[in-house]
């Protein structure tokens, strides 16, 4: 990727400009009153209740907060990204080993297109349930069910077993902070756990080359997530940024050493009602930094209906989302993010009309 090539190169509009690094920044939350519990519901206490409240103030004011003391291992959290830069120094035809396919988008892939221009990114996904079951298409009217499998590459023995674990400590966290979410809405702690029994959570090794032109591509750009919630690990290099919601102005994430960042995604706008929103960001690459990141997407089996939860919705807060199914949304967002279709796709436009 060392010369820019012209599908990468942005329209005016959608050149990064205009970013604000200094200041006021998503909140930073210590998870140190839940690292070492084993679930909420025994013994919601205040400091726990006092954490629910931050995190729900955060997911209402900036869709993203960054979490420490979060209880993930930090030696697997290191060789996780060890293993990324192993696989991703591989030559190009190793990787198109495990390529992903059209209907199983697990593999490497580095033709993913943001608003119809191409990433400046390569990117490798596994699917933290492996073998989870999905539809076999996007379409409506297709009733098969498949499993979907991760193509690992044979030639980095400790790859897939890196992967997995780090997959794993990744979930315990997710569910405590879908505990703490569930806590922030009036709800029982364990209300929406029964949504991910099958999970169709998936994770994703990001690889942003130096680029010799930064200020006229994009790694990854403007976009919302499919997930409920998005768990990503960044290093010290610099590139995330988020539109905040109070002013539509472009924020600098600063990355904190062993943390993770969190944001909500369409998912949990649809069942929080629009109560929490799903905020566009995107990745800024550089000339000098090659850059690495790791989100885990979260998202429901595939065959939960998905629509805004029944105590959230009265006669003065009506539903504002038609009923869909997780694994249709998911399977139909996946295959339009490898084709140039003139527009950009998100769950949350699909509104009911008032």
């Amino acid at each position: 990727m060392g010369e820019v090539n012209p599908s990468c190169i942005l329209s005016e509009e959608h050149r990064p400009k205009h970013v604000i690094t200094e200041g006021e920044g998503i909140p930073l939350i210590d998870l140190s009153p839940i690292t070492n519990r084993e679930g909420l519901s025994a013994d919601p206490n205040k400091a726990v209740e006092d954490l629910a409240a931050n995190i729900g103030e955060a997911c209402r004011t900036w869709g993203f907060f960054t979490v420490i003391n979060h209880g993930v291992p930090l030696g697997i959290r290191r060789r996780i990204m060890e293993v990324a830069r192993e696989f991703f120094a591989l030559p190009v035809e190793e990787k198109k080993k495990v390529s992903r396919e059209d209907h199983n988008t697990a593999g490497f892939h580095n033709d993913e297109h943001s608003k119809d221009f191409k990433d400046w990114k390569e990117v490798y996904d596994f699917y933290v349930n492996d073998g989870m079951l999905m539809p076999a298409s996007h379409e409506l009217d297709d009733p098969e069910i498949v499993p979907w499998f991760t193509p690992w590459p044979e030639n980095l023995p400790e790859f897939r077993e890196t992967c997995e674990e780090y997959g794993r400590a990744c979930e315990k966290l997710f569910f405590n902070l879908l505990e703490l979410v569930s806590l922030s809405l009036g709800l029982p702690p364990k209300r929406l756990h029964g949504y991910f029994e099958n999970q169709a959570s998936f994770a994703r090794l990001n690889y942003y080359p130096p680029c010799p032109k930064p200020e006229l591509v994009l790694g990854t750009g403007g976009h919302k997530d499919p997930s409920a919630l998005t768990v990503l690990a960044q290093e010290d290099v610099e590139g995330l940024d988020v539109l905040r919601k109070s002013d539509g102005a472009w924020v600098r994430v600063k990355p904190v050493p062993d943390s993770f960042v969190i944001n909500v995604g369409d998912v949990l706008q649809v069942w929080s009602n629009d109560l929490y929103e799903s905020v566009e960001h995107r990745a800024e690459v550089n000339a000098e930094t090659e850059r690495y990141s790791i989100p885990i997407f979260f998202h429901p089996s595939h065959d939960v209906t998905m629509k805004p939860l029944d105590e959230l919705v009265d006669e003065q807060s009506p539903a504002k989302y038609p009923e869909y199914k997780a694994g249709k949304w998911l399977n139909l967002r996946m295959y339009n993010n490898y084709k140039k279709h003139g527009f950009y796709m998100r769950m949350t436009d699909n509104k009911v009309a008032a």
